[in-house]
């Protein structure tokens, strides 16, 4: 077996999803087909910014990123969480709260932050 993706339950995919892709390296909004759209418009859907499942990724074979909207609020700690590592952690913490995430605490060789609906996720060297 392999990891093919993360599910990110959240309350807006399509801006959720802009954020990962914008931190992360290489990846982007996967791209919507016409079958896409098809889907969107039968669902009653009028814009990809209202997309209730939106998918990041990267180069195929990749660890892909699927966001999914779900109607309850995050309310505990998550029980999983994604480590990224980075060259300079002030840089990569500047571009995380330039795009609405926050620092949640300090350690000598990692940050622990959180995304602009609080999944947490490290920051390491």
């Amino acid at each position: 077996m392999r990891i093919k993706d993360v599910v990110v339950d959240c309350r807006h995919a399509a801006s959720l999803a802009r954020f990962w892709a914008s931190i992360l390296d290489g990846y982007a909004i996967a791209p919507y087909d016409e079958a896409e759209l098809d889907r969107l418009a039968q669902q009653g859907v009028t814009s990809t910014e209202d997309d209730p499942t939106v998918l990041v990724e990267a180069a195929p074979g990749t660890l892909r990123l699927f966001f999914q909207v779900v109607p309850e609020p995050k309310t505990v700690k998550n029980r999983l969480h994604i480590d990224l590592q980075i060259d300079d952690l002030t840089v990569g913490t500047s571009l995380i709260i330039e795009l609405g995430g926050r620092v949640i605490a300090t350690f000598d060789d990692h940050m622990l932050l959180a995304d602009p609906e609080g999944n947490e996720f490290c920051l390491t060297r």
